[in-house]
């Protein structure tokens, strides 16, 4: 028996793998302590039986670094160098802003150590490391009682011989130590050393709380964790290199998307995860997106993550008026506790309040009916806010909802229309606990015609979890042009990378048989500041031109180029469980006894409240509807239609424009 785990803001989804059948659950998150939320989650869902497999996405490393709440952290760095982190890259943030404050490292002043030591760029030593100066530095740290030491030496992605030296005399000391050149053995030093401090300062935090959960759960269950890159860890492995899953949260909702869609038969589609305190968007265009450009709050993150574009808009985003008087939707969110007005305990209008005032929530069926809201206490509460801005109840509400989704319509364009995709080509996957209530009202903004919303939506997070394969990616900068370098020398360098990841996922207990190796280059003109990614085959220059065009309009096939990073990414190929196929009949229009009135455009529309549960394959019907679940809530508008797969998936296109399922191929 598996379980998959994601732990949110508002609330933590389980799914349940037990004997080839999927069963769901969903608690109300504990933030003080997340693992309370999982093990009673657990114990409601399979009750005292062993659990032999959890898999888990974690927010705990996200929040500590957006907090400030991580490690004590120690910088030791080449002299000279100190500043690096504060320095960054002289960059503006926003360029039009004279009161902007400045970045505040994670690492303070009086904690970064330089040493006396010097490598040249090509990793010869100028400068050898005194090993007495290191074990001085060493005493000094552990009576500074620091948490964790981030080693980052100049050059040291080029030779690492000094870093390992003062690696292994801290650790000896009993110092918790992270190493540029274990963490990230590419150039930039302020990415770089960035990327290593933040692993410094979530490693303890969740080395500790990795622990306890294990400990909770017993011997018996193997606990995996969920990694930003889409695949999963054990945890020993997530122990040690925590910053590996700082995003596992919304990469697994990424994972579940993408085979949810597959399923379906579709192979285009903007993932579009809305929980309560967040919305998490990413294109998949056959394959899942990855970057190695990203940031966690301030600080750069340049390891492989999921493209994920995320905005501060929730079901539990909380409905404020600025300076300027106007109405403003998040980020704030009312969270789990106190949670939305018609929670019974938030004082605070939230999205989820305004979708309850226009009619898109049925108020006796939240969660399956395990959860009421108190729609007395909701009106109350609108009515007080509509009256100081002098307006009405049902304006206020659909202004909530049209501020939410224009912030949610920014980050799709940031994902697609930015990175040179039209997002008219591709469907809408809208999942979480809130995805399906916005996402017919957002594809109609932006002209997608197809939203899919799965059967089981407001855990497809946790279902992902237990998708992912178990994954390890390595990298080496090498800084060579492209006409210099032969096949032959390129195979010689990847070999040692290929050779380091076959051995972890051997250790991972995988066999030859389970082990995939997938091989890339970062590429770039002569002269440029930044890379594109490409795989490693012999065409890799001109696909390197084609994403060149794709992503800036412009190519040069004459113009030379440059090799900088080598990748490597290791796949140990796990079990999957599959999507269950619901029997069905054949093509059948849905005809509603329980008929209410909501809200669209201002205008009062009878609407067909309708429990997914009792949709089978094959039924069709139009808008306006509202599609309860136990996890989930999907609205189709008056202009759409919608029709449920063989899958328990609800497809809803625009009036006129029913599609086939193979929506571009």
């Amino acid at each position: 028996m598996r379980i998959g785990v994601d732990t949110g803001g508002t609330f933590t989804d389980l799914v349940m793998l037990d004997e080839g059948r999927i069963r769901v659950h969903k608690v109300r998150s504990t933030p003080d302590d997340p693992s309370r939320a999982i093990l009673q989650g657990i114990l409601e869902l399979a009750g005292r039986r062993d659990v032999s497999d959890v898999a888990h996405g974690s927010t705990v490393a996200t929040n500590a670094v957006l907090e400030r709440r991580g490690a004590c952290v120690a910088l030791v760095t080449t002299g000279g160098f100190e500043d690096v982190l504060r320095i960054g890259r002289q960059t503006r943030r926003e360029l039009y802003n004279i009161m902007v404050e400045d970045r505040r490292p994670l690492v303070e002043p009086a904690l970064t150590f330089g040493i006396r030591e010097r490598m040249t760029a090509e990793g010869d030593i100028l400068i050898p490391i005194d090993r007495a100066e290191i074990e001085r530095l060493a005493a000094e740290l552990k009576e500074r009682r620091v948490d964790a030491v981030a080693v980052c030496l100049l050059h040291s992605y080029r030779n690492s011989s000094s870093e390992e030296l003062v690696e292994k005399c801290l650790s000896d000391a009993g110092l918790v130590v992270s190493s540029s050149h274990r963490v990230l053995r590419e150039y930039r030093e302020f990415e770089r050393w960035s990327t290593t401090v933040l692993n410094a300062y979530v490693t303890p935090l969740m080395a500790r709380y990795l622990g306890t959960l294990e400990t909770k759960l017993g011997s018996g269950s193997r606990l995996r964790i969920m990694q930003s890159n889409g695949g999963s860890i054990s945890a020993s492995a997530a122990k040690a290199s925590a910053v590996q899953t700082i995003l596992s949260g919304p990469a697994a909702g990424v994972v579940g998307a993408r085979a949810v869609a597959e399923a379906a038969g579709f192979s285009r589609i903007i993932s579009f995860d809305m929980g309560g305190t967040s919305t998490d968007v990413s294109l998949i265009d056959g394959a899942i997106g990855v970057t190695t450009e990203s940031t966690v709050g301030d600080f750069p993150m340049r390891l492989p993550i999921i493209d994920i574009h995320t905005v501060g808009a929730g079901g539990g985003s909380i409905t404020y008026v600025d300076t300027g008087g106007a109405l403003k939707v998040g980020p704030r969110s009312a969270g789990a506790d106190p949670g939305p007005v018609c929670y019974g305990k938030g004082t605070e209008l939230t999205v989820t309040d305004a979708n309850l005032i226009l009619g898109r929530l049925d108020p006796s069926y939240f969660l399956g009916g395990r959860m009421p809201l108190d729609m007395e206490r909701t009106k109350a509460a609108t009515r007080e806010f509509a009256a100081k801005l002098g307006m009405s109840d049902l304006a206020l509400a659909e202004g909530i909802i049209r501020i939410a989704n224009a912030n949610m319509e920014r980050a799709i364009r940031v994902v697609s229309v930015q990175r040179g995709f039209d997002p008219r080509d591709f469907a809408l996957l809208a999942f979480g606990g809130a995805g399906g209530m916005h996402a017919c009202e957002i594809a109609e903004k932006l002209d997608i015609s197809t939203v899919i919303a799965p059967k089981d939506a407001g855990v497809l997070s946790a279902l992902g979890t237990l998708l992912a394969d178990v994954t390890k990616d390595f990298s080496m900068s090498i800084l060579r042009p492209v006409g210099a370098v032969s096949g032959e020398e390129l195979d010689q360098l990847y070999a040692p990378l290929v050779s380091q990841a076959t051995q972890d996922l051997q250790r991972e207990g995988f066999d030859d048989d389970h082990i995939g190796i997938e091989q890339s280059l970062d590429v770039r003109y002569i002269g440029q500041s930044y890379e594109i990614t490409v795989p490693y085959e012999p065409s890799y220059r001109e696909e390197f031109d084609t994403h060149h065009a794709r992503l800036y309009g412009y190519a040069n096939p004459r113009r030379a180029t440059e090799i900088v990073n080598l990748r490597v990414k290791a796949i140990g190929l796990t079990s999957k469980p599959e999507l269950p196929r619901l029997p069905g009949k054949a093509v059948s229009q849905i005809f509603s006894e329980d008929m209410r009135h909501a809200y669209f455009n201002r205008r009062r529309f009878p609407t067909a409240f309708l429990r997914w549960d009792a949709l089978e394959p094959g039924a069709e019907g139009t808008g306006p509807a509202i599609i309860a679940g136990a996890e989930a809530t999907t609205v189709i508008p008056p202009n759409f239609r919608f029709r449920i797969d063989e899958f328990g998936n609800i497809i809803a296109t625009r009036t006129g424009e029913l599609r086939s399922r193979k929506n571009h191929g």
